[in-house]
């Protein structure tokens, strides 16, 4: 039998050094902008039973979960989604607090990417959940605050958008079963051209099947808007297309330029989002660090009905490239390695935390000798040795 105990699971990796220190700087400068928003702080347990996450509500297929039983037999899963905790925590521990609740989250969730293809199946995700408020106003909060967010760790990204209705209002007048209308949205999620253009082949040439064929393709400035009012006729959807054009007018004014763009082949996840949907993405990553938008029937799975709009971010992809780019201040060597003589090694100690009381960065010695002190201080670059004794004496390392 092989032994494993020398590797990480697929998908996953472990963090040294500086990843770490990107991770921490991106997750504490997510967690300033929330604060500052006025938002709290939640967090939910890594184990949530599956029921929480049933397809039928998550939109997540079971075999993209991680999967156990707990010690009475019951199926358990590793958290795949932060939002579904949070609404069960609204419902439940939250239900008598008032509205609207502002919430913001910063764990780790878990999720099988089947053929990875750079994808980890292990996110940190930082993100923020309005709850109880509904229209215009709350959607521009959040979407105000995703920018700000990522205004704050890199300056070129772009922030796309769309509405989930768009696409549901198109796909009801297709003669398809549900199942063949998920996989059509998957194919437009995906991009996947040459899938999607096979399967409408085989429909009657409607203005609708034409118009769900160029969803992919309506992607750009206010434009796309107008090119798409002249695809369809139903009521329902340029009502979407409307709000579009009024929140892309607002967040214009708000300082984005060209990097505010519409796409209106953002269909995903289309049974989980309810209006207005949007991603952000960063150069150097090839996925969006940035989804969310408004799910405004999620909580009535949860027997407790409340508009809802929210957003999360990868933090690992967001350091990533911010580590890339050298954004992320390098934690710097010991100013000074302090070495005790024989008997003198509590008093070195206590040298060193009078040290860091000054704003000098100290390191103890754990070694028997100066020599080896010494040493070590010049590998690692440290420029002074301080030999605690009867005095302190102190030596310049020549690094």
């Amino acid at each position: 039998m092989k032994n494993y105990a020398k590797i990480t699971p697929e998908g996953t990796k472990d963090l040294l050094f500086e990843e770490c220190l990107a991770n921490r700087t991106v997750s504490a400068i997510l967690g300033g902008v929330f604060a500052e928003r006025g938002f709290h702080e939640v967090l939910t347990p890594g184990l949530e039973f599956y029921d929480l996450f049933s397809e039928d509500i998550s939109g997540i297929p079971m075999e993209y979960m991680f999967k156990m039983s707990d010690s009475k037999g019951r199926l358990m899963v590793m958290r795949p989604d932060s939002t579904l905790p949070i609404a069960r925590m609204v419902s439940t521990r939250l239900q008598n607090m008032e509205k609207p609740l502002r919430l913001y989250y910063n764990q780790r969730v878990y999720r099988y990417n089947p053929g990875l293809t750079g994808r980890s199946n292990e996110v940190m995700q930082a993100g923020i959940e309005l709850i109880g408020a509904k229209g215009m106003r709350a959607d521009l909060e959040v979407m105000t605050t995703a920018i700000d967010a990522l205004s704050k760790c890199v300056p070129d990204f772009r922030i796309e958008i769309g509405h989930a209705g768009f696409f549901r209002a198109l796909a009801a007048r297709l003669p398809v079963s549900a199942r063949r209308r998920e996989k059509i949205r998957f194919y437009i999620e995906s991009k996947n051209y040459s899938a999607l253009n096979s399967t409408l082949d085989k429909l009657e040439q409607t203005p609708y099947v034409n118009s769900i064929r160029q969803l992919p393709r309506l992607f750009g400035g206010i434009e796309v808007l107008d090119e798409a009012c002249n695809l369809c006729d139903d009521r329902k959807a340029l009502d979407t297309l409307d709000y579009i054009r009024e929140i892309y007018s607002h967040l214009s004014r708000y300082g984005l330029g060209d990097r505010l763009m519409i796409d209106l082949g953002l269909v995903q996840r289309n049974d989980y989002y309810s209006s207005i949907v949007f991603s952000g993405y960063v150069m150097g990553s090839g996925e969006p660090v940035l989804i969310g938008g408004r799910y405004d029937n999620l909580l009535d799975s949860f027997e407790a009905p409340s508009p809802a709009v929210g957003f999360g971010i990868n933090v690992d992809a967001l350091a990533r490239v911010m580590l890339k780019r050298g954004h992320i201040p390098q934690k710097k060597n010991a100013d000074v390695l302090v070495h005790a003589a024989a008997g003198f090694e509590i008093e070195a100690i206590r040298y060193a935390q009078t040290l860091a009381q000054a704003n000098i960065t100290a390191e103890n010695s754990v070694f028997d000798s100066e020599e080896e002190a010494l040493q070590y201080a010049k590998n690692k670059g440290i420029g002074r040795l301080a030999i605690v004794s009867q005095e302190i004496k102190t030596i310049d390392t020549g690094v």
